[in-house]
């Protein structure tokens, strides 16, 4: 070896001693607040389509009430369940609050979709520091804003119209 290649054998091994962190690892990240203890109640609201779900949280063993029946009482379908229970997944926080609810209006899928954006705005509420970004970011925070169509009038439904007859 010359001395040329022994230099350059020494700058490679220098520059992977100082870069052994990844570049996401080297942006100074703002370090989330530690979690309390959970002992803070919430409430919050939650409409979709035609249906509406006010939503209270208590700390206990994570039991989900819903017009005074169970869960899977109320809610048979299990993608519904997992729907509804998504804000708790996602902040790792199952098990750890009971929910009372009560819902008027529409149908399953939407009562559904209400009761998850009442748990996470509740769960916003309680603690805004450590949940609101990663409730944010799975889009749980937004209501979704399709509903159905109104009647026209001269048509049977809102877009279908009778067949058209040319003679």
């Amino acid at each position: 070896m010359t001395d040329n290649e022994t230099l350059d054998v020494a700058e490679a091994t220098e520059v992977t001693a100082y870069s052994s962190e990844t570049p996401a690892e080297t942006k100074a990240a703002p370090a989330a607040k530690a979690r309390g203890p959970l002992t803070v109640p919430g409430a919050g609201l939650g409409r979709r389509k035609q249906a509406i779900a006010r939503v209270r949280l208590v700390p206990g063993s994570g039991a989900i009430k819903v017009n005074g029946r169970e869960l899977a009482d109320y809610f048979p379908n299990k993608l519904h369940q997992q729907l509804i229970t998504d804000p708790f997944t996602i902040l790792e926080l199952s098990g750890s609050y009971d929910v009372v609810a009560r819902i008027t209006g529409g149908g399953t899928a939407g009562q559904a979709g209400a009761l998850r954006l009442g748990i996470a705005r509740a769960l916003n509420e309680i603690d805004r520091d450590n949940n609101r970004a990663s409730l944010k970011k799975a889009g749980f925070l937004k209501r979704d804003p399709r509903v159905i169509e109104r009647k026209k009038a001269g048509l049977k439904k809102a877009r279908k119209a009778s067949q058209f007859s040319k003679r």
